[in-house]
């Protein structure tokens, strides 16, 4: 898993704000939703990459897992886990898909420093980001959390 040791998850700022909501109010186990079957399937860590207006990577969690399957039956298990409000607000969220991801994770950290796109790109050597996200080898990732904190 040494390719593979973290994934950097993009989210927007309205999603991040909640996961930091929920982890002040003392949630430890939090779950992002995506519509249907998404990364990461296996890794270490997971890094926010909150998308612009912000452009930075904001914090870092414990990967548990990933959860597929039937909308509604995923969402019994785990909706509570999730920064969606209510049921409507995941039904409306996740339209006429019938499988979700919920990628759970747990320890939340909010970065100290935030780490920007210009310093990501140029760690990575790479001109931009995929918009679905991307895995990290444990050399890189350590270099990015050390930046966080």
């Amino acid at each position: 898993m040494t390719g593979k040791y973290a994934f950097v998850m993009m989210t927007k700022e309205k999603w991040w704000n909640r996961f930091r909501r929920n982890l002040h109010e003392g949630k430890h186990a939090q779950s992002y939703v995506q519509r249907g079957k998404a990364p990461p399937k296996q890794t270490s860590t997971i890094l926010f990459y909150v998308t612009k207006p912000v452009a930075e990577i904001a914090g870092h969690a414990e990967f548990i897992e990933r959860k597929v399957g039937d909308v509604l039956e995923v969402w019994k298990k785990y909706g509570s886990e999730s920064v969606l409000k209510s049921e409507q607000e995941y039904r409306e969220f996740v339209g006429d898909k019938r499988q979700v991801s919920f990628i759970r994770f747990k320890n939340l950290r909010e970065a100290t420093n935030t780490v920007s796109l210009a310093d990501v790109l140029m760690l990575l050597g790479a001109r931009r980001l995929s918009r679905k996200g991307f895995y990290l080898d444990k050399e890189t990732a350590d270099k990015i959390v050390a930046l966080m904190e």
